[in-house]
């Protein structure tokens, strides 16, 4: 859905929540929700999708780069408690937002200019929707990455069964459903991330842009500033060492027999790790991660439409019948950290009860 009625990102208001700003043929847009770490509001989604939108027909515009305002995330995902609100009081912005939240991160994949994304802090959800389409992702050593929807009984959505399903060997399976943070090498690694640049070389990466001489070809004049200041791999990322176990346990059919093999089972070096990943398991979501292990085995064979339709139709069905309003409950509203899980194990998961969500595809 194309967004509808709201005024373009502005940089000459204190109060706006998408600052925009043009300098040497670049629009700068910055996400300006610091204090929430910047997640996503309808307000944003749709002040982003017009102001892309604008400048993808300006000539005089060459390039975007996406940041965050503040050293702590770039986004944190979407502002779920106002989803949890609009779902109780029978409302629909719960439905608008991922409607058109989708609509723009499937737009920016597509974007006709290359645009940077600076992830530098949290980068969750809705924060990774909108980085993952860009063409040149930065991170810093500030950076956070994860898809931690399992965590609130939710599903990796914004794309994430097309992103995370096309990472070498299970290591998007393994981030999928465990929702586990990774940083600046795992990114790089994964291929979550394009450049590392060192948090204090963000001004002189600003200045760099500012000082671009644009030739015929607007990607490689970014590339060759970034090259300046950064690298596109840094040395040991700790998920290159467990990626032999990664491979093994995330590839066994069910969540069922993940866990029971994280206990029993030694691959190399990682006995600790497993134990601790089949702890952090068994306080996700049950249901979340079944269908986030289906929803990324799918998405394989899927183009990236399909993911975003088939992301679209769990969830016009998740808030009626998942786990995100109890996640939510749990986390942000009541604060007792001490979800309800239906069902509560992974035991108690029958199989129809995911596939249900599937159906009708």
């Amino acid at each position: 859905m194309t967004a509808q009625a709201q005024a373009p990102a502005t940089s000459d208001t204190d109060n706006a929540q998408v600052l925009a700003d043009v300098r040497n043929h670049i629009g700068h847009l910055t996400l300006n929700r610091p204090a929430g770490l910047n997640a996503l509001t309808l307000q944003m989604v749709r002040s982003l999708r017009l102001q892309l939108e604008a400048w993808a027909i300006d000539p005089q515009i060459h390039a975007v780069v996406l940041r965050g305002a503040g050293p702590k995330g770039f986004c944190a995902g979407g502002d779920i408690r106002s989803l949890y609100d609009s779902y109780k009081s029978g409302a629909t912005l719960h439905r608008d937002f991922f409607i058109e939240e989708y609509d723009l991160d499937q737009f920016i994949h597509h974007y006709r200019k290359p645009i940077v994304a600076l992830m530098d802090g949290f980068t969750l959800g809705g924060g990774m929707g909108l980085a993952q389409g860009a063409e040149l992702r930065v991170v810093t050593e500030r950076s956070r990455l994860a898809m931690p929807e399992v965590g609130i009984g939710y599903f990796p959505d914004v794309g994430g069964s097309y992103f995370l399903s096309r990472i070498p060997g299970e290591l998007g399976t393994y981030l999928g459903v465990t929702g586990v943070q990774v940083q600046a090498a795992d990114a790089l690694y994964c291929g979550l991330a394009d450049w590392y640049v060192d948090s204090d070389q963000l001004g002189a990466l600003d200045q760099g842009f500012d000082g671009i001489r644009w030739s015929e070809y607007p990607l490689k004049d970014l590339q060759g500033v970034l090259a300046s200041l950064g690298t596109q791999t840094l040395v040991d990322p700790p998920l290159a060492d467990l990626r032999p176990a990664i491979d093994h346990f995330f590839a066994l059919p069910d969540v069922a027999s993940m866990i029971e093999q994280l206990r029993s089972v030694t691959v190399g070096d990682s006995h600790e790790w497993a134990l601790k990943t089949a702890d952090l398991m068994e306080t996700r979501s049950p249901l979340g991660m079944a269908v986030t292990l289906e929803l990324l085995r799918r998405g394989r064979r899927l183009s990236l439409e399909e993911c975003f339709r088939m992301e679209l139709h769990l969830d016009q069905q998740w808030f009626d019948h998942g786990d995100l309003i109890e996640g939510v409950r749990a986390l942000l509203i009541d604060k007792d950290k001490q979800p309800r899980w239906n069902p509560a194990t992974v035991a108690g998961l029958k199989p129809q009860r995911v596939d249900q969500f599937f159906e009708g595809l």
